[in-house]
């Protein structure tokens, strides 16, 4: 066995259970994403890819001698994180060089999404969980699982999506939109024995309600930014 593979499967036991370090790790560096994104640094961006590759070989299942069953919607989500990720970093980067923002400063002023916004994002998540939970219901789970599981995964990885999209766009809602990702993705975490990454999660929602604060009151206080393309981010134009 190679130095890397003794890497990619080593193991922490707790209490009798086996935990991958990849687990552990990929959570870290997505717990310092989410502080990067509530700080509003760039930096965010690229770290939480950093986790979001680890995440993905745990929850593929694609270990050796893996005993946890594969969570292929949140290993399918760990994707889109990547993509919206690059997103979010291109847009970041583009808003503050526009508005001549020191690399030690906040990036982005956050605001509140128009009405048509709103409606856009509430569409993509309605649609999204009907068809996610029905192509992972066609792919299956790798192990008997009931429908709800289905649309619990589906639930989970359109608003993954959504949050991560908010985030990039500089909406307050993101947070809001994590709520209600982490209401059921620290059940179905616990649930599939990904303890690590439930406990994480379930730590994220104090996170979440400090960042949603801190966003909002900079939202509250703080001069509106430009776009890249020069327009008002008040919230009267939309640019998706």
């Amino acid at each position: 066995m190679t130095v890397l593979q003794r890497l990619f499967d080593a193991q922490l036991v707790i209490a009798g259970h086996p935990i991958y370090w990849r687990e552990i790790v990929g959570n870290l560096f997505g717990f310092l994403s989410a502080i990067g994104g509530m700080r509003r640094r760039v930096w965010a961006w690229p770290v939480g890819i950093v986790g979001n590759v680890l995440l993905f070989t745990v929850f593929f299942g694609v270990a050796l001698g893996s005993t946890q069953p594969p969570l292929f919607g949140q290993a399918a989500r760990q994707v889109f994180f990547v993509l919206t990720s690059v997103y979010g970093w291109y847009r970041w980067n583009q808003v503050r060089t526009v508005n001549h923002h020191d690399s030690d400063a906040p990036v982005i002023t956050p605001r509140w999404a128009t009405s048509r916004e709103r409606l856009f994002v509430a569409a993509f998540w309605v649609v999204g969980v009907l068809v996610a939970q029905g192509v992972f219901a066609a792919v299956g789970a790798g192990f008997p699982a009931e429908r709800w599981y289905y649309w619990c995964d589906a639930w989970i990885f359109v608003g993954s999506i959504v949050a991560t999209y908010a985030m990039a766009r500089g909406w307050n809602e993101f947070w809001l939109a994590w709520v209600g990702v982490d209401l059921v993705g620290v059940p179905l975490l616990w649930h599939s024995t990904y303890y690590p990454s439930a406990i994480l999660y379930a730590v994220y929602g104090g996170l979440v309600v400090w960042g949603f604060t801190v966003w909002l009151k900079a939202s509250r206080t703080e001069t509106p930014d430009l776009e890249p393309d020069g327009s008002s981010r008040t919230g009267k134009e939309v640019t998706v």
